[in-house]
């Protein structure tokens, strides 16, 4: 080791004298054609790297938004898979078939096929996603007469009865090949026990089974289109394969998720993973209408940074330029050179300091100038990027209210249009007219052109439409008033679909426990400049500090959401400016005040 050390040290020695006696000129030359090559080799290598990491998140920042919105808009069919699966048993044509079943009467089999025809129909009409719906009972099966039922194989036989005894509660069956159904296609299966007398016990011997093409759920999956290098797949807990279409990997998945193990999102530490000698960012996400099912994202990440072989190149090609133009320019131009250097350095510092107006100025045509014209370019972009941003921001922003808007669905619709059904059958034409012109006009104005604001007087109107819809399904049930103390706030612009959802709670949840005697009133004035609403209700009340600390963060369910989505929707639109408050106790009411900056429609 000490010979080493002594040789190591002769050579510098030797070095450091020869470098002591050339000339200042060879000196400088050699001095920059060392720091100019480190430097950019650092800089080349730590921007690569940076570059690198950056594009690696954003990439699996995205993969990650685009999987949750995917798996919420797969939920959202689930979900209205099973919301139609619940229709049907609620339907007039299903209790009578069941009658039968429950008494083991056969004799009326093709009446109730003839008579569940329209119910299914409009299962699959209502939820195009579904392909086929079968009733399985000990009288028979029934299922749409447009569909060829595969007679020779029974449910009660099938791998979907014996998961239907583990899963008691209902279930979704991954992919597999339709055997209960002609065509020997493969679907993803929802089984759910029947009712008898909705909502009690299901009956252990009567099964409703929904088929979905599975390449109808695979285009949701991939519905954006496939990418180069990146795909979805949707997998069960163990690693097996839900969807097959354009399923890669031979077995199971080759990452058992995380979520799988623990349920938590939050311990996936890792998100590059090691396949066939290749790399992948992977993500994950659990359906929450079946929550054995997870959908995963997996991206290649040598295409994701392929594009990043020109930054390495073009480093290369720098270090040699600037090699080069070191070599060639004599130490006399190291003045003239380094001047506008400093120049620019000056007008950099100057950025830093958010000075995004300077503007570099040379009479020179030569590589400093060019470099400083560039800077001027580059200062032009970053400035028009800034304002980009916020435009996008700004849109990013708009989209968000729309989206929020949008989810605050006509829950009552279904009820309205069964209660127009019931009294338009029993001949309550009046009523079946005030009915529909009522949810007419509230239509109308809740669509109001595609504004995101509309004007006080419009809301009122809108809420109007709505008790007169809500007192025609709920006869003597409640009244309501609605007081403006001035009438000058009519013109006040405000997010719509703000005072429906309220009232919707009071009456859907106030009044659940009460046939009469119920009211609602609405206050509308000014509060210190401000538009002051106030809706009250004397219902069964409710527990102020649940519903607060509800309001704050987005539930995991619907139940709850009409709050949040208001209190929200005033925070993107007037940030600290607007506030919402409830109040109430259990038994004695609950009230509702809206604060909201007075904004005339301009």
């Amino acid at each position: 080791m000490g010979i080493f050390l002594a040789i190591g040290s002769k050579v510098w020695r030797q070095l450091a004298g020869r470098y002591y006696r050339i000339s200042i000129k060879q000196r400088i030359l050699f001095s920059f054609i060392v720091l100019i090559t480190l430097s950019i080799s650092a800089m080349g290598s730590f921007s690569y790297w940076i570059a690198a990491q950056e594009i690696e998140d954003n990439a699996y920042a995205s993969s990650q938004e685009t999987v949750s919105k995917t798996t919420q808009l797969l939920d959202s069919r689930l979900n209205d898979v099973a919301l139609s699966v619940q229709s049907l048993m609620l339907s007039d044509a299903y209790r009578k078939m069941m009658l039968d079943v429950f008494s083991h009467d056969v004799s009326n089999y093709y009446v109730h096929l003839s008579d569940l025809q329209y119910v299914l129909s409009q299962a699959t009409f209502n939820q195009p996603i579904i392909e086929n719906v079968l009733i399985v009972t000990p009288i028979g099966d029934f299922y749409s007469t447009t569909q060829i039922r595969a007679q020779d194989n029974s449910f009660y036989g099938s791998e979907l009865n014996d998961l239907s005894k583990e899963q008691p509660g209902g279930y979704w069956a991954k992919g597999h090949y339709d055997r209960l159904f002609t065509g020997n296609q493969r679907v993803i299966s929802f089984v759910v026990r029947g009712i008898y007398e909705y909502p009690y016990t299901p009956i252990s011997n009567v099964y409703i089974v929904v088929n979905i093409k599975e390449s109808r759920i695979d285009g949701l999956l991939n519905q954006g289109g496939e990418q180069p290098g990146r795909n979805y797949y949707l997998l069960s807990g163990e690693g097996d394969a839900v969807v097959e279409s354009r399923w890669p990997f031979r077995g199971r998945f080759p990452w058992k998720p995380v979520l799988a193990e623990s349920g938590d999102e939050a311990a996936q530490q890792e998100h590059t993973y090691r396949y066939d000698g290749k790399e992948y960012l992977v993500n994950y996400k659990r359906s929450a209408a079946s929550p054995d099912w997870i959908i995963s994202g997996m991206q290649s990440r040598d295409q994701l940074l392929g594009k990043l072989q020109r930054v390495q190149r073009t480093t290369l090609y720098v270090i040699g330029v600037f090699l080069l133009t070191t070599w060639l320019i004599s130490n006399q131009l190291t003045s003239a050179l380094l001047k506008p250097l400093f120049k620019l350095r000056r007008l950099m510092r100057r950025v830093e300091e958010n000075q995004l107006s300077v503007v570099y100025e040379s009479r020179y045509d030569d590589e400093i100038a060019q470099v400083g014209f560039q800077f001027n370019r580059m200062m032009s972009e970053i400035k028009a990027l800034i304002e980009d941003v916020k435009s996008k921001e700004e849109d990013k922003r708009h989209a968000e209210i729309r989206a929020l808007t949008a989810q605050m669905e006509p829950h009552f619709l279904y009820n309205t249009l069964n209660t127009i059904y019931c009294k338009s059958v029993m001949g309550e034409n009046d009523d079946v007219n005030e009915m529909i012109l009522a949810l007419s006009q509230m239509f109308q104005i809740g669509l109001s052109g595609g504004k995101d604001l509309i004007s006080l007087e419009d809301e009122l109107s809108h809420v109007r439409q709505y008790f007169a819809i809500q007192q025609k399904c709920y006869e003597d049930l409640f009244e309501y008033t609605v007081t403006v103390e001035d009438e000058e706030l009519l013109a006040c612009q405000i997010p719509k679909i703000m005072l429906q959802p309220v009232v919707e709670n009071s009456i859907q949840h106030g009044f659940s426990d009460r046939s009469g005697g119920g009211r609602i009133d609405i206050t509308v004035g000014r509060e210190q400049g401000m538009l002051h609403i106030s809706l009250a209700d004397n219902g069964r009340g409710l527990d102020a500090a649940s519903v607060k600390q509800g309001m704050n963060t987005a539930p995991l369910s619907k139940k709850g959401y009409a709050l949040f989505n208001i209190r929200h929707r005033l925070m993107l639109y007037y940030g600290a400016d607007a506030r919402m408050e409830v109040d109430g106790e259990p038994g004695k009411g609950s009230r509702t005040d809206l604060w909201i900056p007075l904004w005339e429609e301009r």
